[in-house]
């Protein structure tokens, strides 16, 4: 009994997750959250998106449509591009020779306990925040202005909290499907290829990367090298000013990587051609 709802929000709740953590990361982005002191608030904060990604994936696996099944081996294939152990390595994950029950079966026990990992690095998350406090769009010391988080914090994310729950019932009760793919729906066939193989709308820009290099080890390592490039920003981040707010050459460079973001994820979803 209820058995939609609960699908739906799960499906259109995982996609609702990465537009408020793709959002959160562009947040920290502009205003140089990463920088000094806080590195290691940044450094957790990219494992739980690695993390999540990873979740993720799984997720979309264990439904086993024809996306599921495609996505699966295209995923899981990758690693067979790492020298001399890759081909045993994906035998390995897949404990066959091919994706199919063993892989299904672990991959939903760790889609299972992924979550659980994931809650233990968001309260890391906290407590490295805890250290020195939140930054703030000047990128000063707020520290004479402090206000306690309960009760002006409290009600301001509350109402954010309302907006999120009306735009997310909005998708699930009235347009269900339209973050996912409808291919999906098809039940996973290893003898049918489907036309275009695409992943879930957040890992678009990942995959357009991947597969727009000929060569496979390159492909891979270009694919996860655009995400853990985000560890050096504190590093390679000289400016003696924290954030965006007052940099007009910054700020350019920074809505243009989200345009090349946004560009790489409908590029990822287009027939090869």
């Amino acid at each position: 009994e209820g058995g939609w709802l609960i699908r739906y929000l799960h499906a259109n709740g995982a996609s609702f997750f990465f537009i408020l953590i793709y959002l959160h990361i562009a947040k920290a982005i502009y205003y140089g959250s990463y920088k000094s002191p806080r590195i290691l608030v940044w450094v957790i904060g990219v494992i739980i998106f690695v993390v999540l990604i990873a979740t993720a994936f799984m997720g979309y696996v264990i439904v086993y449509g024809q996306m599921s099944h495609w996505g699966a081996c295209v995923i899981t294939n990758l690693l067979s591009a790492i020298p001399f152990i890759g081909d045993d390595l994906v035998k390995l994950i897949w404990g066959s020779f091919s994706v199919s029950n063993p892989t299904i079966q672990r991959f939903f026990a760790l889609h299972f306990l992924l979550p659980f990992i994931l809650a233990a690095l968001v309260v890391m998350h906290f407590m490295a925040l805890h250290v020195h406090g939140s930054s703030n769009p000047l990128g000063i010391s707020a520290n004479v202005d402090r206000i306690a988080f309960s009760p002006y914090y409290a009600f301001k994310d509350l109402i954010t909290v309302f907006a999120f729950i009306i735009i997310i019932s909005l998708f699930v009760f009235y347009s269900p499907n339209t973050l996912n793919h409808p291919d999906n729906y098809i039940p996973g066939n290893p003898m049918v290829t489907p036309a275009s193989i695409v992943p879930e709308w957040y890992l678009l820009a990942f995959y357009a990367i991947l597969r727009s290099i000929p060569s496979k080890l390159g492909g891979v390592v270009t694919m996860f090298g655009a995400i853990l490039i985000l560890l050096v920003l504190p590093v390679t981040d000289r400016s003696l000013i924290r954030g965006n707010s007052f940099k007009i050459l910054s700020k350019f460079f920074f809505f243009l990587f989200v345009f090349n973001f946004i560009l790489l994820g409908n590029l990822g979803q287009l027939h090869v051609e």
